[in-house]
């Protein structure tokens, strides 16, 4: 784990809200020179704790009204099976994201699609033709609390 300073959490914090940001209006925010912040910035980037830069979407502005979180337990946990599973689930390009997890489950997924009827022929002709699925619970988001906005700094 990269140990971070005060200086790297201001800009980390600051670049999570507005990646768009100017290096001058960027460093002025978090108290330092232009150069100092620029080169900090980039030091980010090589470490690897910058990933990227990318723009944060309204998912129902752009027709993906429902958001699914489907739980899905397969038959053997063999390596190449799970890998098999994984590699699958990394193509579809409606499932945002999916970790292995603990518990009842092995997979958990989160799901866009347009509308009921989209999740619904996604999940009976795609999802549930995935290689050795064994059980696969559907929940559907009724309301959006508090949506993904960035990392907690400073913990």
């Amino acid at each position: 784990m990269n140990e971070l300073s005060k200086e790297d959490i201001r800009i980390l914090e600051k670049l999570q809200a507005d990646g768009r940001i100017t290096n001058s209006a960027l460093a002025e925010t978090v108290s330092m020179s232009a150069s100092p912040c620029w080169r900090r910035v980039r030091q980010l980037e090589e470490e690897g704790i910058i990933r990227g830069y990318s723009a944060n979407l309204d998912r129902r502005q752009i027709g993906l009204g429902v958001l699914v979180y489907v739980t899905i337990q397969i038959d053997d946990h063999s390596d190449a099976d799970a890998t098999r599973f994984e590699r699958r689930v990394q193509e579809l390009s409606e499932v945002i994201s999916c970790h292995s997890v603990s518990g009842s489950a092995d997979f958990m997924l989160t799901v866009v699609c347009r509308d009921l009827d989209s999740y619904a022929e996604f999940s009976m002709n795609t999802l549930r033709r995935l290689p050795g699925i064994k059980t696969m619970t559907t929940n559907f988001a009724l309301k959006e609390i508090k949506p993904f906005r960035g990392l907690p700094l400073g913990l």
